[in-house]
């Protein structure tokens, strides 16, 4: 109430991702997954009602499998390109004066502002050194998913302005449309409002414009690939 906590710096490990390479996390102490959990309890009511009903990613009631359903959905109705949209290292490269700016929209109390960028710029303990974080919100935390979810409805609000039909699970974007030449030109569109706007880095390596049966969604994405190929390869 004070407004003198300081949260303690983050465990930052190492874990391996499915598809090679690895993924960092930040592991909080009790007291500050506490902590967080409370604030993330009380934002999530006021932030989800106002999200896209394309974004499904740690939400109330969505899950990865409604994601897949809904591009499903999509190829059915002749949206048989996708854009498929990899963010480079999101959760580290997120910038915190831009996140504060979205967060500070709906919330006025400025102990609560002060704790969230106070959690932000905590510093992570890597193999025994304390590292300061100018950027980024470690993954790990109860708070990181809701603030990265209110980082990317600025991209949801962008696409749903454009008219285009998209699946969004966290840091996850895939964009339907009905042509290749289509894809190309929304690919250009989107990773430039990505990198002015949001200050975010595309991953060329891994994002693409193809069809849907060649690429991977979320967890279920093999065995949903397969049955596609078999549906919708005309």
């Amino acid at each position: 109430m004070e407004g003198t906590y300081r949260p303690a710096l983050v465990h930052r490990v190492e874990i391996p991702k499915q598809g090679g390479g690895t993924r960092q996390l930040g592991i909080p102490t009790v007291v500050d997954r506490l902590i967080q959990q409370a604030i993330l309890q009380e934002l999530t009511p006021i932030f989800d009602p106002d999200f896209s009903p394309c974004s499904f990613g740690f939400r109330p009631g969505r899950s990865s499998h409604d994601a897949v359903r809904q591009a499903q959905q999509y190829i059915r109705e002749g949206y048989r390109y996708v854009v498929d949209i990899d963010l480079e290292k999101f959760f580290d490269r997120v910038n915190h004066d831009i996140l504060m700016s979205r967060v500070v929209r709906k919330v006025k109390d400025k102990r609560v502002l002060k704790l969230i960028r106070a959690y932000l710029q905590a510093g992570v303990m890597l193999e025994g050194v304390k590292v300061q974080t100018e950027e980024g919100t470690p993954q790990g935390g109860p708070l990181s998913l809701l603030l990265a979810n209110i980082l990317l409805d600025e991209l949801d609000k962008e696409l749903e302005k454009r008219g285009l039909k998209f699946c969004h699970y966290a840091d996850d974007c895939n964009i339907y449309v009905k042509s290749r030449r289509a894809g190309l030109r929304v690919k250009q569109n989107i990773q430039r409002f990505l990198e002015r706007k949001l200050k975010l880095k595309v991953n060329e390596e891994k994002s693409a414009v193809d069809r849907p049966w060649k690429r991977t969604f979320l967890q279920n994405g093999k065995r949903e690939s397969a049955s596609l190929r078999g549906r919708f390869n005309a």
